[in-house]
């Protein structure tokens, strides 16, 4: 008997966002070197997608590709590239053939032109699909996204296009690489870390956080599974009490 027996269809959170963190522990754990674990970890991806996907789950941001890790060693770097790449090219009929929808966020002007020149294609091909929204966080950090959104706000106040008193969470958000999806319910980071290191810190206000000692390559469907039954057991308050949501008080996140 699967995990997904248990889970109510009915208390799914609409967008998953997870930090895919411990392929390099995993590859040095079993004498290979760190590209070895983020080959393997394809797999895992593959099987997380389809998990989602089937469960009904509208969003699933991957954090694959923070904008520190370009400060890794060349090698790794360029090897994470191409992985990429590769990826995408092999994937797209999966994501067709499944009505998937792929887009990205980060700071692709940091990417190399065949990184980028694949993504565009693949979000282009795909933009039609009305299924899983797929959201690959490439060269992305929240402080680089946060920061990059102030600076477009200033830009506007200096140009006479916005008034201070006019800046609200509403127009911030619309500033943000984010800003047409809704904010993760549910983080799940896997390798053991307990941490955020830097993902959509401004979008987790109110998300429920689930750590795992599972390193990504051996992150599976029932490991996807028994986060959503842990969110499942979760009560979101959102700063009211426990009366409240039982009342079925209106909730704004």
């Amino acid at each position: 008997m699967s995990l997904r027996d248990n889970i109510d269809q009915q208390h799914l959170p609409a967008h998953v966002a997870i930090i895919m963190d411990g392929n390099g522990r995993w590859a040095k754990e079993r004498g290979k070197d760190r590209l070895y674990g983020h080959h393997e970890g394809v797999q895992s991806v593959r099987e997380v997608v389809e998990a989602a996907a089937e469960l009904g789950v509208r969003y699933l941001t991957l954090y694959a590709f923070s904008t520190e890790n370009w400060d890794r060693p060349t090698e790794e770097v360029n090897g994470i590239m191409e992985l990429l790449v590769a990826t995408i090219r092999r994937e797209i009929e999966t994501l067709q053939k499944n009505n998937i929808r792929l887009h990205v966020i980060g700071d692709e002007d940091m990417l190399p032109a065949t990184c980028r020149q694949e993504l565009r294609e693949a979000s282009a091909l795909t933009a039609g699909n009305t299924g899983l929204n797929l959201i690959m966080a490439l060269s992305y950090s929240s402080r680089w996204e946060i920061t990059d959104a102030v600076k477009k706000i200033a830009a506007e106040a200096a140009a006479g296009r916005i008034r201070p008193a006019e800046i609200s969470q509403e127009l911030f958000r619309q500033y943000l690489c984010t800003r047409p999806f809704p904010d993760p319910e549910l983080m799940i980071r896997t390798g053991g870390e307990h941490r955020i290191s830097n993902f959509l810190l401004y979008q987790l206000a109110y998300a429920e956080l689930y750590f795992t000692q599972a390193r990504w390559p051996d992150f599976r469907k029932e490991n996807f599974y028994e986060a959503i039954l842990d969110y499942q057991t979760r009560e979101r308050r959102f700063g009211k009490t426990s009366e409240q949501i039982q009342q079925n008080e209106p909730i704004v996140p």
